[in-house]
């Protein structure tokens, strides 16, 4: 196959995946003409498919299909051998049906289940091209083509592209604005307060220990006269002065005497002299 062809088989193929979904390996549906082409003119048709759909894929086919090919004789025993080696697809029908409605029912009218069909039957082909998203695979003179999009597949690509622009019904009812809801608060826009990192903190002030003596009245801290007063006098040491005055004069011979005591002490020691 040529390079050309090739590449717009893989943008085909790419077309049917990013739009409808389809995933490798593609189920191809084979229809009875197409086995019979391919024994006469000896095409490997499993790996033509392969090239030609750019993956893996899975040939199926259904009962009426296989059920025409017994009808033609013993002279088309090889193309009933090559359908017996696909995987059988169930067509649901009780008696056998011409193997070109039998297909088109199983296709239905949207393709739901993403096949890929292989057919040599021109009226299968043109009922074909009215449902989007059918990829069709016919050969022509030995030669197997895939189809290019019909103006159905094309329509409905851009439907489906179109409608991804717009919201959904759920994602319209969270973008709704809510009449229940209150309205937002505004903010009261001024003057923003210092940042607390950056503030120095306040110092403590520590009060002076007050010393604490037995027998002694308690010292009060004396009060500092205001700027243009005098201070005022502090009653608690004139109370003491006036103490220390009053003491009794019985006092001051006792000390005498002990004094005397003490020099007599000091006269009456022997004194040592050192040779």
């Amino acid at each position: 196959m040529r390079q050309k062809r090739a590449k717009a088989y893989r943008k085909l193929m790419a077309l049917y995946s990013m739009s409808f979904g389809f995933r490798q390996p593609y189920q191809v549906l084979v229809d009875s003409e197409m086995c019979k082409d391919a024994t006469e003119r000896k095409i490997e048709l499993l790996k033509q498919l392969t090239v030609i759909l750019q993956g893996d894929v899975k040939p199926m086919i259904t009962q009426c299909c296989i059920h025409e090919l017994y009808l033609l004789g013993k002279s088309q025993q090889p193309a009933v051998d090559l359908a017996k080696t696909f995987e059988r697809r169930k067509c649901n029908h009780r008696e056998v049906i011409p193997g070109d409605e039998c297909l088109a029912s199983v296709v239905g009218e949207t393709n739901k289940h993403r096949y890929v069909v292989a057919t040599q039957s021109q009226p299968l082909r043109v009922k074909l091209r009215a449902i989007p998203a059918v990829p069709i695979v016919h050969v022509n003179r030995s030669v197997m083509v895939l189809e290019p999009p019909s103006d159905a597949t094309i329509q409905s690509k851009e439907y489906r592209e179109e409608q991804a622009l717009h919201p959904t019904g759920s994602e319209k009812q969270s973008l709704a604005p809510s009449t229940s809801a209150e309205p937002p608060r505004k903010k009261k826009k001024g003057p923003k307060g210092p940042n607390p990192l950056s503030v120095k903190k306040k110092k403590v002030e520590t009060k002076p220990p007050v010393a604490k003596d037995k027998g002694k009245a308690k010292e009060r801290p004396v009060p500092e006269a205001a700027a243009g007063e005098k201070r005022k006098r502090d009653d608690t040491a004139d109370d003491n002065e006036t103490a220390t005055a009053q003491q009794p004069a019985d006092s001051q011979p006792q000390d005498e005497l002990r004094r005397k005591k003490k020099r007599r002490r000091k006269a009456t020691e022997p004194v040592v002299v050192n040779t």
